[in-house]
């Protein structure tokens, strides 16, 4: 099977060669080996801030790429309308060559590209990684226009889902596609097999702070403002904590600044984008817990890297978390409680048998979602006979 994959995300020019500026990509790149041929279709950031280009990922050798127009998002329709013409003249050649297309969801572009497809009398699948209305609430407060614009791609997507074999990340949306036409839910790993491992680790602050990482972008959805005010709490009663932050976005000077407020500023490690090949496994293997406080989520590729780890992780209770984590797989916070988060850290810096639990149902868990099974899982489906399947 030949297949063709798109999802929103921008891609940039780096290293001499086409480069994901969203890990997600790397995901989709790891269809490539199970299928006989992978087409990846991105828009490429002509533009790109040095920064951008200097964290972005390269994808896998053996996928092709075909480059569409670029557009920013959707809070710029117009560009997005000038691009579409030759986004779907591209579109309609790739998926001339191909034998299935996977579009990831919902989107404008991803719902012409659906009718090209079927036109093509291609085989067509569907993919879902965020509860996009919840998203675009978060990442744009206060513009009706866009979440009413939200809430009739999610719509569409949903309608569409119903004749589609729809793959979703997390349990929370597969409850929202329950009535899609096929339904497989699975979790974004980037982690391979050989990746799963727990270092030896003491006590938590037994030579030194108590030490908490969160890995992700720091953006309006993913709330990283509060953690500085989980840090104020972990400190206020004299404890010595750290929080290291490992991501890059357009919240971070406003993160500094707030610990600055708080006086926690010394104590929160600000490490930017850090790639895996800079260091980022190690950060992972030194620190004594994972800390997750996002807004909104499907179901987090962070979890399945801290617990490859064996970190103990707290996160918010959103999206498809709850049902990945489960009784041992870390503890729930409500969204935005900085105290809750506080607390669920300190249980589990000082409770010895919960950690013990934590860190086993951590490994357990990365054993069962790496980069190779959920991938594999995925062309599997695709590639299921379904005698029901539209032609």
């Amino acid at each position: 099977m030949r297949l063709a994959a798109y999802s929103d995300d921008p891609y940039v020019r780096a290293r001499g060669r086409v480069a994901a500026v969203m890990p997600f990509a790397l995901f989709l790149g790891g269809l490539r080996q199970s299928v006989d041929g992978l087409v990846l279709l991105g828009r490429v950031d002509p533009d790109a801030a040095a920064g951008a280009i200097a964290s972005a990922v390269d994808l896998p050798e053996t996928v092709e790429f075909a480059e569409l127009p670029w557009w920013e998002d959707l809070s710029r329709p117009v560009g997005m309308l000038r691009a579409l013409p030759g986004s779907l003249r591209t579109f309609w050649r790739v998926a001339g060559e191909v034998d299935a297309v996977l579009l990831f969801g919902p989107s404008p572009m991803g719902l012409a590209f659906a009718a090209i497809t079927r036109l093509r009398r291609r085989r067509l699948a569907l993919g879902v990684r965020m509860d996009y209305v919840s998203y675009i609430a978060h990442r744009h407060p206060g513009r009706r226009s866009l979440a009413g614009i939200a809430g009739a791609l999610d719509g569409a997507w949903r309608l569409v889902s119903r004749t589609a074999p729809t793959v979703v990340v997390g349990a929370g949306l597969a409850q929202r596609y329950r009535r899609a036409h096929r339904l497989l839910e699975v979790w974004v790993s980037l982690v391979s097999d050989a990746d799963v491992a727990a270092p030896a680790r003491g006590a938590p602050g037994a030579d030194g702070p108590v030490r908490v990482l969160t890995v992700g972008r720091v953006d309006t959805e993913k709330n990283p403002l509060l953690l500085a005010d989980v840090l104020a709490d972990l400190r206020a009663g004299g404890e010595d904590w750290t929080i290291t932050v490992c991501g890059d976005g357009p919240l971070l000077e406003a993160l500094r600044d707030r610990a600055a407020r708080l006086g926690v500023a010394d104590h929160l490690d600000l490490r930017g984008f850090v790639a895996p090949s800079a260091g980022l496994g190690e950060l992972y293997r030194d620190a004594d817990m994972f800390l997750h406080v996002s807004w909104t989520e499907g179901m987090p590729q962070v979890l399945v890297e801290a617990w490859a780890s064996g970190l103990p992780v707290v996160a918010t209770d959103v999206g498809g978390v709850p049902a990945a984590v489960g009784a041992d797989g870390g503890l729930l916070v409500a969204p935005g409680d900085a105290r809750a988060a506080a607390d669920a850290l300190r249980r589990v810096a000082t409770d010895e048998a919960l950690r013990a639990r934590l860190r086993a149902g951590s490994l357990d868990r990365a054993r069962q979602h790496t980069l190779e099974r959920e991938t594999a899982r995925i062309t599997t489906f695709l590639a299921a006979d379904d005698a029901k399947a539209p032609a």
